[in-house]
């Protein structure tokens, strides 16, 4: 195990080092002068001189590199070239943001989906199969920009039982601390908490189910086909035989062994849910990393552009391997295929 983590970890560390030579070269990419492209400090600022000498942009390109990554472990990303915001500041607030509706929406699809899969794989080729499987067909195909466009027509304008958009109601004057609007709120002195709570729920649940969508589907159709192949060996059907209930046969034999390679698909769930968030945060003018992100590149925000997908990069990256060292920890056939036992 230990030679796992090891090896994951290098992965890891060459992988991340690979994205920071990618997000440095951005600077240079980016049409204009590569000290704003990557300060955000325009060339007629008092402090160009002084950003220009601490860049290391009057040595060589690999002094250059050294100083970019002593910023980036400083926290002096650079400021907003249209606000002149600095960076590390709104991504400390724009962040969290992102990571709540992320992990609300990937525990909705955690919870539907793979249930749904073996629901659908114990009924194989029955009516509640075939229904389980043309549903999550259409949600696959279905893109997310109209997903959301039409649950926002259905239940925020034709229904009215939940907001269109935004955080939370602008009455509720809740300080901005951590980022997360749940947080905030249980963090705050403000009055009527409770209801505030129930506000901010309601304004995150309608995105959330949206984002979910398309992890969940991906969850039901490797359920399904995972299930379905297990409830087809031999040690299940001799489970049956042995007089097992079909509670137990499906809890102690077919779903710890249905969701081994289940487990292998949640990077993937996790990898399509963030690339979703970029344009659910947009229609439902969520105050994240991914509107900020989209917004940045209409305005071509050069040094909001560059920080973004570096911190976008590393997240996906840090996830699929964390997710593969667990994979390992918990099933030996996983060590064997990573040449480690």
């Amino acid at each position: 195990m230990s030679r796992v983590i090891i090896r994951q970890l290098s992965l890891l560390l060459i992988t991340l080092f690979l994205i920071s030579l990618l997000s440095f070269s951005m600077s240079y990419w980016f049409p204009g002068d590569p000290v704003t492209n990557a300060s955000g400090i325009p060339i007629d600022h008092p402090r160009y001189e002084e950003v220009f000498e601490k860049r290391g942009f009057d040595s060589n390109i690999a002094h250059q590199y050294i100083s970019y990554l002593r910023s980036l472990f400083e926290g002096d990303w650079g400021q907003s070239m249209q606000d002149n915001s600095e960076i590390w500041d709104e991504l400390s607030l724009r962040l969290p943001a992102t990571l709540e509706l992320t992990v609300i929406a990937l525990a909705i699809a955690l919870c539907i989906g793979p249930p749904l899969g073996i629901i659908a794989a114990k009924y194989y080729r029955k009516p509640i199969d075939q229904v389980i499987a043309f549903i999550s067909l259409a949600g696959y195909s279905v893109p997310v920009f109209w997903l959301a466009q039409v649950t926002i027509l259905i239940f925020a304008v034709v229904l009215d039982v939940v907001p269109i958009a935004g955080q939370i109601n602008p009455l509720f004057d809740v300080p901005a601390v951590s980022g997360s609007i749940l947080i905030d709120i249980a963090l705050s002195d403000i009055d009527h908490k409770w209801i505030a709570f129930q506000n901010a729920f309601l304004h995150i649940v309608l995105p959330a189910i949206v984002l979910a969508t398309a992890p969940c589907v991906l969850l039901v159709r490797f359920t399904r086909a995972s299930a379905i192949h297990v409830l087809q060996q031999k040690f299940v059907k001799g489970a049956y035989a042995r007089g097992l209930s079909t509670a137990e046969v499906m809890f102690k034999h077919a779903i710890p062994n249905t969701m081994q390679p289940v487990t292998r698909q949640l990077s993937t769930a996790f990898s399509v849910l963030v690339t979703n968030v970029l344009i659910t945060e947009v229609i439902f003018s969520w105050p994240g990393l991914g509107n900020w992100l989209v917004r940045s590149i209409y305005e071509r925000d050069f040094p909001v552009i560059q920080h973004g997908l570096l911190v976008l990069a590393s997240i996906i990256l840090t996830v699929n391997v964390f997710a593969n060292i667990l994979q390992a920890w918990r099933y030996p056939q996983v060590r064997q295929e990573f040449y480690a036992r």
